[in-house]
């Protein structure tokens, strides 16, 4: 008997009462902290507003979706062991934990600024991953760079 770790799917988690968005609904889930849902859900909702007193074209909730696919890495580095050394092997991401590194990236950003209200932290590296760039962005641009070094070593990727 295997053990196997406990995930929400898609049909179990609950569409974004606002905007409809099982993608919002998983990002406010990532930021919640001891289980404060409604805290997440009004840092989210306080961020989305802000995106769209900036950006008057495009709906917030295209903003946070384009943002999110932007921070999506389409290739990662994985530790190998092979022949007593280890090597930096570059593999593809699936889109499940492509989704999950970009959520991961994007929060660990906004929290990294320090000095304002977590919501203005949060619109604004949603603005800055919208437009490529930010720390979020950023990261996913040094993951691409460490495997396009490393290519010599994707034969070992099994």
């Amino acid at each position: 008997m295997g053990f196997k770790k406990w995930t929400l799917s898609a049909e179990q988690l609950r569409a974004d009462p606002r905007y409809n968005s099982l993608l919002a609904a998983k990002f406010v889930n990532c930021m919640m902290w001891r289980g404060k849902k409604t805290v997440s859900q009004r840092i989210f909702y306080d961020a989305l507003e802000q995106i769209a007193a900036k950006v008057k074209d495009v709906p917030p909730i295209e903003v946070f979706e384009t943002a999110v696919n932007n921070c999506k890495p389409r290739i990662q580095i994985r530790s190998r062991r092979v022949g007593g050394s280890n090597y930096q092997v570059p593999m593809p991401v699936s889109g499940r934990r492509a989704q999950a590194l970009a959520i991961r990236w994007i929060l660990e950003a906004a929290r990294a600024k320090k000095g304002r209200p977590m919501a203005q932290r949060l619109a604004s590296e949603l603005l800055d991953a919208y437009q490529n760039q930010g720390a979020a962005v950023t990261t996913k641009e040094n993951v691409h760079r460490m495997a396009d070094a490393n290519k010599a070593f994707a034969h070992f990727a099994f």
